[in-house]
């Protein structure tokens, strides 16, 4: 049975087909429908055009894999959960697309986004996934058994740079106001690691992925292999990247061998979040997993044949 999943993420939108379990097509384009909207709480017109270009271009594929409507997933996350407009979005999609967008929860995402790490990484013990999407930030705290608390946090990429990226390079002065910003927000999370402990930080996909593809173009002059999905990730390693990343501007990220222009500039936000998450919360080792939502709803999928 050939399936179709489609991540519409806050800034990328993302899709895989496969048969069975074996990989036909994989394809993320920048879609970035939260630009211009997101901290208004709609999908600009503009966010809409480039969505259906993007869908258009997805079913297309689709119909040459010859994958079934029952059997195409469309989920849709932060910036149309929380967008004012979304109902005439998903409208507009399905009308011109033939695609039919299911909304789900950032608690559903959570979990969902688990499922596919854990796909890719073997998580021995207790262990915090965080995953920095466009609109929202997953944190779960788990194992490979179960999770033992998780939670959506709408403070990701996009809004975080509409908030407190207002120079090139970053000024310190709103690294700090993020910080205090995250301390406010994050509250929940320092509960639960308060009662769980987790060591280890797991991240998941988007700006991890970049911090990865950096790590082995400047220690073996090439891109990761497509077949490996999990990675470990120093802490010494990080803290170089951050210190690269924060203070130069865009032109000099740009130029970073293993930096894409998606997240040339969304990256210096990510890795203020990240920095605070290590040394808050007190984490001695980085996982990464290349798997995410998209490989969760799968693995849910394959399961039990449901979302």
């Amino acid at each position: 049975m050939k399936t179709a999943v489609i991540d519409l993420g806050t800034n990328t939108f993302h899709l895989l087909i496969v048969d069975k379990k074996h990989t036909l097509y994989k394809e993320s384009i920048p879609a970035k429908i939260g630009k211009g909207g997101i901290s208004q709480g709609i999908i600009s017109e503009e966010g809409i055009q480039r969505a259906l270009a993007v869908l258009k271009h997805f079913k297309s594929i689709i119909d040459t894999q010859q994958v079934s409507d029952k059997h195409i997933f469309a989920i849709g996350t932060s910036a149309i959960r929380n967008a004012g407009n979304k109902d005439e979005f998903i409208e507009r999609v399905a009308e011109e697309t033939g695609i039919t967008i299911k909304e789900i929860s950032g608690d559903k995402e959570a979990e969902l986004i688990y499922y596919g790490v854990r796909e890719a990484v073997q998580i021995n013990e207790t262990s915090m996934i965080m995953d920095i999407g466009g609109g929202s930030v997953e944190f779960i705290i788990c194992n490979q058994d179960k999770i033992f608390w998780k939670q959506s946090f709408e403070i990701g990429g996009q809004r975080l740079m509409d908030k407190f990226m207002k120079s090139d390079p970053i000024s310190m002065r709103s690294v700090q106001q993020m910080d205090d910003f995250f301390r406010e927000q994050l509250l929940p999370l320092a509960n639960a690691c308060h009662q769980y402990a987790p060591e280890t930080l797991v991240g998941s996909s988007g700006s991890f992925d970049t911090l990865i593809d950096m790590f082995f173009m400047k220690e073996k002059g090439m891109l990761p292999p497509a077949t490996e999905v999990g990675f470990e990730y120093s802490l010494p390693e990080f803290y170089h990247a951050y210190d690269e990343l924060i203070f130069k501007n865009h032109e000099e990220r740009m130029a970073i061998p293993g930096m894409i222009e998606l997240r040339v500039d969304m990256i210096v936000v990510a890795v203020c979040l990240i920095k605070y998450i290590i040394q808050a919360f007190e984490i001695k080792h980085i996982r990464v997993s290349n798997y995410s939502l998209k490989e969760g709803i799968l693995a849910k999928i394959m399961a039990d044949n449901k979302l």
